[in-house]
């Protein structure tokens, strides 16, 4: 079964081990990149943005202003974290601010950063020790409905129960741990 949305984020932490040939549909995507671990070279880095340009994939830097400008990236991604005020001046220059929120305080955070839409994990169980709980589609529908920007749902979401996707009330939706594992699988169901 395919799923159908209008935007598609995928977290991406190794650019030399996503391939980009497994994305056929243009401007649907959006790859977020999130690396804390190890360290890729900028010019390895420069060539994945060029790559992602050349395919129409939006290409966004997770909490590095200084990256985000080398990359030329379209965006920042802004972890549930990460606090700072002052990265919504990124927004009147002309980047597109993503934020991430696990509850309603964060969301307002990200709304005072300029965040145009926020990425709220967790909507299914996920199998980590240290993350518990989660909402649910019926829940997820209900803090949306009372959001004033545009929640993508994060979290649990695998080939088993994609297609729960559907009845979620939202435009997009964003993958972790499915991508790491298997991307093709995932990739070939959405449209």
């Amino acid at each position: 079964m395919f799923i159908y949305k209008k935007k598609y984020y995928l977290f991406v932490e190794n650019t030399r081990k996503f391939n980009l040939n497994l994305i056929k549909k243009r401007n649907k995507f959006h790859i977020i990149y999130r690396n804390n671990n190890t360290k890729e070279k900028l010019l390895d880095l420069i060539n994945f943005r060029n790559n992602c340009k050349k395919k129409g994939i939006h290409f966004y830097v997770a909490n590095n202003t200084v990256l985000l400008s080398r990359l030329r990236a379209d965006g920042l991604y802004i972890s549930a974290y990460n606090n700072n005020l002052l990265l919504n001046i990124f927004s009147r220059i002309g980047y597109k601010l993503i934020g991430s929120a696990h509850n309603l305080k964060e969301v307002d955070i990200k709304v005072k950063q300029g965040c145009r839409e926020i990425i709220y994990s967790r909507l299914f169980k996920t199998n980590y020790n240290y993350k518990k709980g989660h909402l649910g589609v019926n829940k997820f529908n209900m803090v949306s409905i009372r959001s004033k920007v545009e929640l993508v749902p994060l979290g649990g979401i695998n080939k088993d129960n994609l297609s729960k996707v559907k009845s979620v009330r939202c435009n997009s939706f964003a993958c972790l741990s499915a991508i790491k594992k298997k991307p093709a699988k995932i990739i070939n169901r959405l449209f």
